[in-house]
């Protein structure tokens, strides 16, 4: 760029915004296409998950509910979190052409859990035993009811004339 030129330094300037313009609408195109689904190694769960992480649909296979519910839990979030991790490398992929190089291209690089991370949280401490029953809840107990008076059953009044003349109706 030669600073003497002013036109060649706007042409290269407009050049510039109209690159990065560019990548920008990429960047946004691409990033809401980020998304990843993952199905665990035995097909019982199917986790997708949005650019952000966010859980956007979970499906369960006819074997998920041999699994019982330890198990079922501990594989849902596994799956999930493989698929975070997938959804997390697109978007520094669709990232990378505008930001490589930057600091916001690297906290976004640092967020993304290694291998060895993911695997490590893998292992869990699932008993084949079933979980105990919870114990019984204590009977209410309720006050007794009160006992109702007898209907009381007597004669009907005897109509008087003299009464006639205090009711409106």
């Amino acid at each position: 760029m030669n600073p003497a030129n002013p036109t060649q330094w706007v042409e290269e300037y407009e050049a510039k915004l109209a690159d990065l313009k560019k990548k920008s609408e990429d960047l946004q195109e691409n990033f809401a296409a980020s998304t990843a689904t993952v199905t665990s190694k035995d097909g019982a769960v199917t986790v997708t998950v949005g650019p952000n992480g966010g859980l956007q649909n979970l499906q369960l296979g006819h074997r998920a509910v041999e699994l019982g519910a330890p198990r079922l839990t501990a594989l849902i979030l596994e799956t999930a979190r493989h698929a975070q991790k997938q959804a997390a490398e697109k978007v520094l992929e669709v990232f990378k052409p505008l930001g490589e190089g930057t600091e916001a291209y690297q906290m976004v690089s640092d967020s993304i859990p290694s291998d060895e991370e993911i695997d490590e949280t893998d292992s869990y401490d699932i008993d084949d035993e079933p979980e105990p029953e919870p114990a019984p809840a204590p009977p209410v107990s309720r006050p007794a009811a009160a006992p109702q008076p007898p209907p009381v059953r007597g004669r009907r009044p005897v109509a008087d004339d003299d009464d006639d003349d205090n009711q409106p109706w």
